[in-house]
């Protein structure tokens, strides 16, 4: 557990320190920066080996495709630091590892890390503190560079075949299965199965999750646990939304950014057919169907600890979404004939490591899951609560399963209120022929209209309720249905689910999206003079607001008849079409007010039609069906009952809501 650089109330030691103690100790009572003993307790994994002196390693793995079309199988480079100790007493251990396409390009992590080498090409610095940590505990870490990037042979095809089989091909090798080599080019052969169990644990924030994802979802053998965080699990609504372009909707400027010189050099008929076959027009095609692992989620036998932040507008919470309510397991978190167990941590940031946003907390439990799984410990981490929600800036709770039990979709339904465009959010549907009219303005978003809810606006309808004389509380996937007619043969809608009262929330609109990294540094494991365990410490940054944007969704109204196919719509004819919002999981206190705020196109998160339409919904068949702890009968005592006082802001303060985290679209690499 971390030992802090700088003074606390306990001790003080240094980086130097931390080494010397690392080599020489069995077991070393350590002092978290809070203060809290962080003794491994009965049934933990121990840092009994040496650090300074593991065995690093460079081997290549063929991966049995020829990406580049060079006329050899490609090979991806596998970096590699395991315990000498383990090794001379020939005592194979399990395997901890992030296949990743940032190695080289733009370094993972908080600070930008990057592998570095000695002379002769030999690993120095393995990034991030799996190594530092979990290398003395007796495993194995190993970092996997991407086809077509960093050491590596191929071309990088952004989640397609190139990248599952560059991480597949090295669980295969772990156990066995594959083929690999010392050399980039040699005919030495490599064998792991001299040290490794051939038990594997795949983790890896973003596009490295991603790939854990992928891998988890061929059922390979030897995957044990996946660990995604902030991960994507179907490339096309990364890139789209029901056929609405986000941000900038071609994935050939990310296999751009992370392609080698060399894969740069000889990779342009795969930048060519990847323009080709994932169309800007967002039309669905062989493509994106070999970049969608929810499909194949019946596959995973590995079990799955899910990390993602709800404010994520860059890896955007529907993907885990998606892939949670695929079937892993049974209804009500019974594990499913596969035998798949979950965890999942969702916190109130952004696309955020959790190392940065609970540190201590973290560490602990992802030994503690790795123990369990790599190890066989029953350290009882599979009977404990299956959820950690982030309430509030660092205050969490937990659930037995998730969603809860007792959550049940529930029918809203928005009507007319006293002023066109304020309507109200309710039970009751709206009279037949009661409508709501609104123009797009792609100047605006979803904080633009959330400001002004309370407003006649010409860009937006919203529909709200009373002040709610309970808590309510929306858990899972959510969903709106509109029928709408437009004035042009193009439209974006965007839904909004709104919280609307005071509040301190993180401010992952901020630099950081929800955290703040300080000077200070705390230590994660042993350190060497090429590889430190000692990283900047963070705290979260927090903002005063007067709305919370719950969740949100998007849709081109032309794929009304197949989501999966765009039309042009006939000016004044009334389309119906279901708007997926992302999964969520958000109480509304007492005294504040739910809304649903649906718009056109979303400013900096949607690229705008051709057309500027005006657009008019048909209340009597525009619902939404919230995922709601309690169902109806919730909603309707939090919605009857004498009324709760709205809270005052506090003095001296002003309260805004959080604007977009971006005023343009993001430079490449932001999915890192």
């Amino acid at each position: 557990m971390p030992i802090p650089v700088r003074r606390t109330r306990r001790v003080r030691l240094s980086c130097r320190t931390l080494v010397a103690a690392a080599t020489a100790a069995l077991m070393t009572a350590l002092v978290s920066p809070t203060g809290a003993r962080a003794d491994a307790g009965p049934g933990e994994s121990q840092p009994v080996h040496s650090y300074a002196d593991a065995i690093r390693e460079s081997v290549w793995v063929d991966t049995g495709l020829d990406g580049d079309g060079d006329g050899r199988t490609d090979r991806v480079a596998v970096d590699i630091v395991r315990p000498r100790e383990s090794a001379a007493a020939g005592r194979k251990i399990p395997v901890i590892m992030d296949a990743s396409p940032y190695y080289a390009c733009c370094g993972r992590g908080n600070e930008g890390q990057k592998k570095t080498y000695d002379a002769a090409g030999n690993p120095v610095q393995f990034p991030l503190f799996y190594d530092n940590y979990f290398v003395p505990r007796g495993y194995a870490f190993v970092a996997v560079d991407l086809a077509g990037t960093s050491r590596s042979d191929g071309c990088d095809d952004v989640g397609g075949r190139s990248d599952v089989q560059s991480a597949k091909a090295v669980v295969d090798w772990l156990n066995g299965r594959a083929r690999g080599w010392t050399t980039r080019t040699g005919s030495e052969r490599a064998r792991a199965t001299t040290w490794s169990t051939g038990k594997v644990g795949m983790i890896g924030k973003s596009w490295d999750g991603t790939v854990a994802n992928g891998v988890a979802a061929t059922g390979v053998d030897g995957l044990e646990t996946i660990v995604p965080i902030g991960a994507i699990s179907s490339w096309y609504d990364y890139f789209h939304s029901q056929g609405a372009p986000l941000y900038d909707a071609n994935p050939t400027w990310l296999s751009s950014y992370v392609n080698s010189p060399e894969a740069k050099a000889r990779c342009g008929a795969v930048q060519e057919r990847i323009r080709a076959t994932t169309p800007y027009s967002g039309d669905w095609t062989p493509a994106w169907s070999e970049r969608n692992h929810v499909p194949d989620a019946g596959k995973v036998k590995a079990s799955v600890f899910v990390v993602h932040g709800q404010q994520d507008l860059n890896v955007r919470a529907n993907q885990f979404g998606q892939w949670w309510d695929a079937p892993l397991t049974d209804v009500g978190g019974t594990p499913a004939a596969q035998g798949v167990e979950r965890k999942i941590w969702l916190s109130q940031t952004g696309h955020v490591d959790p190392f940065d946003f609970r540190r201590a907390d973290w560490v602990r439990t992802l030994h503690r899951w790795f123990d369990h799984y790599l190890l066989g410990y029953d350290n009882g981490i599979d009977r404990e609560p299956m959820a950690d929600i982030e309430r509030a800036p660092d205050r969490w709770t937990t659930d037995r399963v998730w969603p809860p039990t007792t959550t049940e979709p529930t029918t809203l339904r928005p009507g007319t209120g006293a002023a066109p465009g304020v309507g109200t959010l309710g039970r009751a549907p709206a009279a037949p022929g009661a409508t709501e009219t609104f123009t797009d303005d792609p100047g605006l978003g979803e904080t633009d209209w959330a400001a002004r809810i309370d407003e006649t606006t010409p860009a937006k309808a919203g529909f709200v309720t009373r002040p709610l004389t309970r808590d309510l509380r929306i858990s899972g996937s959510s969903r709106v249905t509109v029928t709408a007619t437009s004035t042009t043969a193009t439209a974006h809608l965007t839904a909004v689910l709104v919280d609307l009262g005071p509040d301190t929330i993180r401010d992952y609109a901020a630099a950081g999206e929800g955290i703040t990294t300080l000077t200070e540094r705390s230590c994660w494991g042993a350190s060497t003079s090429g590889d430190s365990a000692c990283f900047k410490e963070t705290k979260a940054r927090t903002a005063d607001v007067d709305y919370t944007v719950v969740s949100r969704g998007w849709a081109d109204l032309g794929t009304w008849a197949d989501p999966r196919k765009g039309r042009p719509l006939t000016p004044g004819t009334a389309y119906t079409i279901t708007l997926k919002l992302a999964a969520t999981d958000h109480v509304v206190p007492a005294g504040h007010r739910l809304a649903l705020i649906v718009g056109g196109t979303d400013k900096d998160l949607l690229d705008p039609p051709s057309t500027r339409p005006t657009i008019t919904l048909d209340l009597a068949r525009t619902s939404a069906r919230l995922a709601l702890v309690g169902g109806a009968d919730a909603f309707v005592r939090a919605t009857t009952g004498p009324g709760v006082a709205r809270p005052a802001a506090p003095t001296g303060q002003t309260l805004t809501g959080v604007g977009q985290p971006r005023s343009d679209h993001p430079i490449p690499g932001s999915l890192r």
